[in-house]
């Protein structure tokens, strides 16, 4: 039997499947309140078959979050939250919600001027504000909060209620010696620090009573520097259980700061189970692992494995909410993959805005962007086999119309070959496969290998035109750019050339650091390889560190600008920096190429001059955008949208939300 569709109890509670939605902030709620958002995302995802939904995180008191997160914090929210509930229920899941403090993460504007609080009166890093210092009154309260809202919780009808109790937030503040530098009680000794969650969780126990479902998300390993690694938080979590009566512990890593990634698609699918087998060994409770669990068949494998009992799955069920149903019933080459690309989910988050996907485009526009079938379908031809062509002729054929799409190379994917090809960049290959598959299943005709032009139109007479064709890369005018060791980025990344030992790479934003850093991988040792030194005792840490991070290819990346990486998102441009940092990539800004030589290339930083040796120069100087059919259309009178870099240089989630658009409103 698959182990991921076992039932599972946690206390009283049976639970369908082993898939469980973790609590994600939205930015969906207004003032605290659930809004039609909120309940068409999750109702979504219920009927898609996850076994338990957990939402959130919500608010306990009135400086927990600002009103971008869903309020459990007085009597007002309750018909909302029920609303929510029942919304789930109806769906075919469970339903739960997560209470959470944000401590001093809470950001003092966001909260119309009242200041975050914390153990210790220590500057954020995150808001770059200093909060205030609770004091015992101030805790008290704070633990009584937990407990109203826990019951607050259980009256609007969830089968669950959880805490949070890690990621920096205001109980691991309290946990870590970090951020709690308190001589009281709740500071100091490993006992004293803990008193503060403990206390929470006995407040919560209290409120709902010993057959209601209590359960805690909590790091095994904070990650961060002089914080708690798995010794001290494994006995937390012990404690927890024996002491709090909690019922269920879903594991994780990282605070907000900390310098691990744990989401971005560097890292290995599956990694931090390890984590949770920390915490299964000592406990008699059902444990969940968390990050990077991103298809069922990494789901199966930890839980087969002895990892963990059930798996959390969130960023998975954005990107495919009937991945569970999919699964469940033999149709996992359906599923579209999460690639960890953070575009929409957390770069949405940090611009304010509500959660969205790349690989999904209907994620957070459940209910406002239905795709209703046509009356009078139309014959229409997309042009251009990308992300935006493919996701254009999806949307067209969902709507009824009857749809072709053309491509001239010799397979579909356009751009998303480049974005996949630097080491741990591979997920966007598998966004350009289950893309691909998507178009089989919807049984749309594609030809390959076919140019479109003007007597093609004539002959096919197309009622209306998508335009997905794309972009080309631009060749600057430098003086010796016509070279024969000058080549293109595109060509480097797609394995199309060849280059040298010292390479200079010509522009620094996303495609040229890709390419940078693609370049610097090569002659550095594989995973595989570093395991098998390691575990023999071959090398030492030290010089396994090397041997994983030092290539054999001298890269030097120039941008004119005063940064490098502009363009690439939040979430994972600090990645972007620490890998550069790592692979001693020299990045020179406000630099420009002034000439290319056979030997080097020429280069002025403000007013010095100087030399880079080369052997292959690489330009990736940006793109601009095919479109030479444009005119053509007009010309004929043939109705036609653009879409993608076509119509404008932009990042793949544009490009893929631009061809949704443009397919569900012909």
């Amino acid at each position: 039997m698959d182990p991921l569709f076992q039932p599972i109890r946690i206390n009283q509670l049976e639970i369908k499947n082993r898939i469980y939605l973790p609590a994600m902030h939205l930015n969906m709620a207004v003032d605290f309140q659930v809004t039609d958002q909120i309940v068409d995302f999750y109702s979504e995802r219920a009927r898609g078959g996850a076994g338990i939904i957990v939402v959130g995180n919500a608010t306990v008191d009135d400086v927990a979050g600002n009103g971008m997160y869903i309020g459990a914090h007085k009597d007002e929210f309750i018909l909302g939250l029920t609303r929510l509930s029942d919304a789930i229920k109806a769906g075919g899941a469970r339903s739960a919600v997560q209470l959470n403090h944000a401590g001093r993460y809470s950001h003092s504007f966001l909260m119309g001027g009242k200041m975050p609080v914390a153990p210790s009166a220590l500057p954020s890093r995150m808001t770059r504000e200093t909060p205030e210092a609770l004091d015992i009154d101030g805790i008290k309260r704070t633990i009584a909060s937990f407990g109203e809202a826990a019951e607050r919780v259980k009256k609007c009808g969830y089968d669950a209620v959880e805490v949070l109790s890690g990621t920096g937030y205001l109980i691991s503040e309290f946990l870590s010696p970090v951020t709690n530098i308190r001589d009281d009680e709740y500071g100091g000794s490993f006992e004293n620090r803990i008193r503060f969650g403990v206390e929470v969780m006995k407040a919560v126990r209290k409120a709902v009573g010993p057959d209601y479902p209590v359960m805690v998300r909590l790091d095994n390993n904070d990650f961060m520097e002089g914080g708690q690694r798995s010794d001290e938080l494994t006995e937390y979590a012990k404690i927890l259980v024996e002491q709090c009566g909690v019922d269920a512990l879903c594991i994780k890593g990282n605070w907000h700061e900390a310098r691990v990634p744990q989401m971005t698609a560097n890292v290995p699918r599956g990694t931090y189970a390890y984590l949770a087998r920390n915490v299964k060994n000592v406990v008699n409770v059902p444990v969940i692992a968390s990050h990077r669990i991103h298809s069922p068949e990494v789901a199966r494998e930890i839980i087969r494995d002895g990892f963990c009992d059930m798996v959390a799955m969130g960023r998975s069920l954005i990107a495919d909410p009937y991945m569970p149903e999919k699964a469940r019933t033999g149709r996992e080459s359906e599923i579209v993959h999460c690639i960890a690309c953070c575009q929409g989910c957390f770069d949405s988050l940090f611009q304010l805005q509500s959660v969205k996907c790349l690989c999904n485009p209907k994620a957070g526009f459940e209910g406002s962007k239905l795709v209703e079938k046509t009356g009078a379908p139309k014959n229409v031809m997309v042009i251009g086999g990308g992300p935006a062509g493919m996701t254009a002729a999806l949307a067209a054929q969902e709507k009824g119309h009857n749809v072709t799409l053309y491509e001239k190379g010799k397979k579909l994917g356009g751009q998303l070959y480049l974005a996949g090809a630097p080491h741990g960049r591979e997920e966007f290959l598998e966004l350009a496969k289950d893309l691909t598959t998507q178009l089989i299943l919807n049984k749309i005709n594609v030809k390959l290998n076919t140019a479109v032009d003007e007597a093609l139109l004539d002959a096919e007479k197309p009622d209306m035109v998508i335009l997905a064709t794309g972009a080309a890369p631009i060749t600057p005018p430098i003086k010796g750019v016509d070279l024969p060791h000058v080549v293109q980025a595109w060509d480097v990344l797609l394995g199309n050339v060849s280059t040298g030992k010292k390479v200079v790479v010509i522009g620094g934003g996303a495609v040229g650091v890709e390419t940078a850093m693609h370049l610097s991988e090569i002659g550095t040792l594989s995973g595989e390889a570093i395991k098998f030194l390691l575990v023999n005792g071959a090398e030492t840490p030290e010089t396994l560190f090397e041997l994983a991070t030092k290539g054999t290819v001298d890269v030097t990346l120039i941008e004119m600008l005063g940064k490098v990486g502009i363009g690439i998102g939040k979430s994972t441009n600090w990645v972007m920096k620490q890998d550069m940092g790592r692979q001693r990539l020299a990045a020179r800004t406000m630099t420009k190429a002034l000439e290319i030589t056979p030997t080097y290339v020429k280069v002025q930083t403000g007013d010095d001059v100087d030399t880079i040796p080369a052997d292959t120069v690489v330009l990736a100087a940006g793109a601009v955008p095919v479109n030479s059919l444009g005119e053509i259309l007009e010309k004929k009178g043939i109705a036609h949208k653009v879409v993608g870099d076509a119509g404008g240089i932009a990042l793949a989630f544009d490009a893929v939300h631009q061809g949704f658009d443009a397919g569900r409103s012909i």
